[in-house]
């Protein structure tokens, strides 16, 4: 979405994540991770910090069980992808959720979302599995046995910008990718 960019409010999903789960810590109210999730390791992030459940949007929006069309660009396999915010789902009903139901004129609605294409995955089941492997190995190498335990002993340091393209294969030309990795994510 672009909520933050066009309306100037939010922040980064895991400072929220955080500063939600520490707020209402002990009231039994479920945090939901929603948005800024791209790779397996975002999940293990969202709920090391206290969410409780995720939400995907664009994360799923390339598989075969999606809706929107599936398109071939440029020789590529893409499905098409709309967030709620965008002009397109407000046109078809979505307007309610960002208080612009009464707007009649498309040119006065504030859309706070895109209408984009995302690569195609495959079936759900094949990314879920990567998901799931992904969520696997993070808490293997926290040392959490389960999720409570997870939330309970994760870490968290401060990364620089050199630290995250550190994070990612540098130095090579990718000739074949993986299934649960993409440079073409990170931008």
């Amino acid at each position: 979405c672009t909520t933050r960019v066009v309306a100037g409010v939010g922040v980064p999903q895991l400072s929220a994540i955080y500063n939600v789960a520490n707020a209402i810590e002990g009231s039994g109210v479920p945090v939901i991770a929603d948005g800024g999730i791209r790779y397996s390791g975002d999940i293990i992030k969202a709920i090391a910090a206290g969410a409780d459940s995720i939400m995907t949007g664009s994360l799923f929006a390339g598989v075969e069980e999606s809706p929107g069309e599936t398109i071939i660009y440029s020789g590529r396999k893409f499905k098409a992808y709309r967030g709620m915010g965008s002009l397109e789902a407000m046109q078809e009903g979505s307007k309610d959720r960002y208080f612009q139901d009464v707007e009649e004129d498309i040119k006065k609605l504030v859309p706070e979302g895109i209408a984009a294409r995302v690569p195609y995955k495959g079936n759900l089941s094949e990314v879920i599995y990567q998901m799931t492997g992904g969520l696997r190995a993070g808490m293997g190498y926290v040392g959490a046995k389960n999720i409570i335990t997870l939330k309970r002993e994760s870490k968290f340091v401060r990364i620089t910008n050199s630290g995250i393209i550190e994070s990612h294969p540098h130095g090579v030309s990718i000739t074949k990718e993986s299934p649960n990795y993409s440079r073409k994510v990170v931008e």
